[in-house]
């Protein structure tokens, strides 16, 4: 087999393959083979039909298309790997020599990585926040923790701001009621603006039994945009009580014994995650460095594809957010032209990351071990919270092993190349990256980043690729809700997993407010 390459473009190769007719041979005789199944002559049995007769009834031709077509993958991976280019997507296949007997030729186009080396990223150098942890952090902290141990309290008087309402709301366009917009017995934080506009004001007042009616934009639902007239009736109005901090709350809400004991273990913990967050910065800045220098074209196929999936995940994650991206675009107020070029940038550096990362690992010869693979998968299914021999069976069987081996090499490629970055602080100190890794295993996520966050537009602070979060209650009390980024995929064999996640198990959660009216 003889293959010559010629460069359409940087990103763009024609493969012509010139294939001599005897190496067919296997192709012909497995499609004289299947072609014998299939057709009735009489005389003969199913599979023993000769092939002269055969050519006879069904024809020469019909033969040999299926025996190229059989042919073709094997031919084509080999031409690929006989030229060591490493090809993007699915050819474009041409047939442009079939002569019986004699020769067997054929072209394929496809796109490339193109060539290219990474240079010395020794000396480079990213600065990421000061790792503080402030009063007010802890403090706030806290106050969460007590406002999940809160309890609730019936009160004879209005509501006021900050009070727990249960109301009746009926929507209705033009008289006629919104079903899907209309809810009963709706448990209601008064001031948290957290459901239909204008519903806190209209609360603000109203005893037991008493209504009022406004006027609002509904945001989901069938008729979501549209003007609805909204009738709020109290059905009991109840007060939220936060237990005091104090010891006895310390001993409810935690293993510790005193409040002074409890501080302690936040402002540890969120030191903790502080510095897992210069640890994830400093990875991204660290490609972000390096991406500059370096100067390579992109496959514009590629980089279409890329745009395509997270048009295509936005619009998945809005429909489960009930949102439109109207909607979306006035939230992060974003003309459709200024989203449209953040998601071509995002997708071009996204692009662009993944190959300077996957030629790193190239030229530093680096491999992907089963533990690692193990490791990758424990990790994404307790972020996903699924079991991780169902996360690994789910990704075995979906054949997505390659693209979890090319994860995780891009990953150690990235956390070589932190290696040999300086990372400092604002306020100037030298961060020593290895001694805060060792520090926070075992204690927090890794600040590892997956396959997007591998590359410099992360999700985090793409908003392309952030999802909307939903409040699950009815429509009438939806608002239009923040993105959160998406989460990634893993891949790892079931068996290997299964051990590795023996010994794992969700952390407890703290009660909820409990409701201690009668």
């Amino acid at each position: 087999m003889k293959t010559d390459v010629e460069e359409l473009t940087p990103t763009r190769v024609k493969l012509t393959v010139e294939v001599p007719f005897d190496e067919l041979k296997p192709n012909l005789d497995k499609a004289y083979k299947e072609i014998s199944q299939q057709v009735r002559i009489k005389g003969f049995r199913p599979g023993k039909v000769p092939a002269p007769l055969i050519d006879k009834y069904v024809g020469r031709s019909a033969v040999l298309q299926e025996a190229v077509n059989d042919a073709l993958p094997g031919l084509y991976g080999r031409a690929v790997e006989e030229t060591e280019i490493f090809v993007l997507g699915q050819p474009d296949v041409e047939v442009t020599e079939l002569e019986d007997g004699t020769q067997f030729a054929f072209t394929a186009e496809v796109d490339i990585r193109p060539k290219f080396e990474v240079p010395d990223y020794d000396g480079l150098e990213v600065v990421v926040d000061d790792a503080e942890v402030t009063d007010e952090q802890v403090d706030e902290t806290i106050g969460n923790l007590r406002e999940r141990f809160a309890s609730l309290t019936a009160a004879e008087r209005a509501v006021e701001e900050g009070d727990f309402a249960t109301v009746d709301l009926v929507a209705k366009i033009d008289g006629e009621e919104v079903e899907d917009a209309s809810t009963s017995g709706y448990s209601y934080e008064v001031g948290s603006k957290s459901a239909v506009e204008g519903l806190d004001d209209a609360l603000i007042g109203l005893a037991a039994g008493e209504d009022a009616t406004f006027t609002s934009t509904l945001t989901g639902g069938e008729h979501a945009g549209e003007e609805a007239e909204i009738t709020a009736t109290v059905q009991s109005v109840k007060i939220k009580n936060l237990p005091d901090l104090d010891d006895e709350f310390a001993q409810l809400a935690s293993e510790f014994d005193t409040i002074d004991e409890l501080r302690d273990d936040v402002r540890t913990r969120l030191g903790r995650q502080v510095r897992a967050q210069q640890l994830s910065d400093a990875r991204d800045k660290a490609l972000e460095a390096l991406l500059e220098k370096i100067d390579i074209p992109l496959p514009e196929k590629v980089v279409d594809e890329e745009v395509g999936r997270r048009n295509q995940q936005l619009e998945q994650q809005l429909q489960m957010a009930g949102m439109t991206k109207e909607d979306y675009l006035k939230d992060e107020e974003k003309s459709e032209e200024e989203f449209d070029t953040e998601v071509a940038d995002a997708a071009r550096l996204a692009v662009k990351g993944g190959f300077v990362l996957d030629q790193l690992a190239v030229q530093e010869e680096l491999n992907v071990e089963n533990e690692e693979l193990s490791e990758y998968v424990v990790t994404q299914a307790m972020q996903m919270g699924v079991q991780p021999q169902q996360l690994a069976q789910y990704l075995t069987d979906n054949n997505q092993l390659p693209a979890i081996v090319s994860e995780v090499l891009r990953s150690k490629a990235l956390n070589l190349v932190v290696g040999h970055v300086t990372v400092k602080d604002e306020s100037g100190n030298v961060i020593d990256v290895e001694a805060v890794q060792r520090e926070l295993s075992g204690e927090t996520v890794d600040a590892e980043t997956d396959t997007d966050t591998a590359e410099p537009d992360t999700d985090t602070a793409d908003a392309a690729e952030q999802a909307a979060e939903v409040d699950q209650t009815d429509a009438a009390a939806q608002t239009e809700p923040e993105p959160e980024p998406e989460a990634s995929e893993a891949e790892e064999t079931p068996e290997d997993v299964a051990e590795a996640a023996a010994d794992e198990s969700p952390a407890a959660q703290p009660e909820e407010a409990q409701d201690k009216s009668s």
